[in-house]
């Protein structure tokens, strides 16, 4: 449920990304904004998962939050922030 309900807040930030850059610069920025907010997130989801992999155990934290959940849920929060300081002009 957790991985689910991440990808649903992943899938409306790039929503939010497009309209948002579409709105101020056209078309081309929007597909561009997604387009960076793809790569950031499959190249973090990747390191994400590396680090997670490395420090806890196989089960993780419970049946709701095994180590692929933990991996998206530190994603979303690194990228939290790095989207906070991007879009925030």
């Amino acid at each position: 449920m957790v991985p689910l309900f991440i990808f649903y807040l992943h899938t409306v930030a790039a929503v939010y990304a497009y309209t948002k850059r579409w709105q101020e610069a056209g078309v081309k920025e929007g597909i561009l904004a997604v387009a960076f907010f793809a790569i950031i997130f499959s190249v973090a989801w990747t390191l994400a998962t590396f680090l997670l992999h490395e420090v806890s155990p196989p089960a993780g934290l419970g049946p709701g939050l095994d180590r692929d959940a933990l991996s998206l849920l530190l994603l979303t929060i690194g990228e939290g922030f790095f989207y906070y300081w991007y879009l925030k002009k």
